[in-house]
């Protein structure tokens, strides 16, 4: 059973998401938030497997409140959930320790879908934008990041490299003609190794070491 928190300053929508997803097989709604600074306290309280965070509320938004989350050591995954697509926000999201973002136009089953890959560790982001995350920014060599990825074999290195380039795992397999089974085995690994939160845990850490 997957639990969430779903946090949002509309109670329409905060409530209909909430019922959506319980009327759903395999998850539960533990808890609902109206703001950044409510949630922040309701998830370290409850620990749920994700966390739906909108961008744009009062007083603490939900880029702050993902960071302070992230920063918090907790276990929750956070999707943004949000109207706004601009690529500085989610961006920003993301730098911030979100493990994905969704539109509010969405159908239900993109909703569904998305929960269950954060949930799964995965990121649910669109393709291209894990590239982006780090695109402009100026190459970092941070000694942390660049000792934790000598943890890693070669052909590790390799699918870190696709995967911090914005490569799913259907391409990465391609690129190394492998079958994306033994991708997502890499890929699992990578993460453990490197104790990364998600994919896009692992494209930040990768741009921190100058792998890229």
């Amino acid at each position: 059973m997957t639990t969430v928190v779903v946090v949002d300053d509309q109670f329409l929508i905060r409530d209909g998401v909430a019922a959506i997803l319980d009327a759903e097989a395999g998850f539960t709604v533990v808890g609902t938030a109206a703001d950044g600074a409510e949630a922040v306290g309701l998830i370290t309280t409850l620990a749920p497997d994700v966390a739906l965070m909108d961008i744009r509320m009062p007083e603490v938004d939900g880029i702050e409140a993902t960071r302070r989350i992230v920063e918090s050591g907790s276990p929750t995954r956070i999707l943004i959930l949000t109207t706004f697509g601009a690529d500085d926000l989610v961006l920003s999201a993301l730098r911030a320790g979100a493990s994905g973002y969704l539109l509010k136009d969405a159908p239900r089953e993109s909703l569904v879908a998305a929960i269950r890959a954060v949930a799964a560790g995965d990121a649910a982001v669109e393709k291209g934008v894990l590239a982006r995350l780090v695109q402009g920014q100026p190459v970092q060599h941070h000694p942390e990041a660049v000792s934790a990825l000598r943890r890693l074999s070669p052909r590790e290195h390799e699918v870190l490299r696709l995967v911090a380039q914005g490569a799913t795992n259907p391409e990465i397999a391609r690129s190394l003609y492998i079958g994306e089974t033994t991708v997502k085995t890499h890929v699992s690994r990578i993460q453990t190794k490197l104790t990364a939160r998600d994919r896009v845990h692992l494209v930040v850490l990768a741009h921190h070491a100058g792998l890229g």
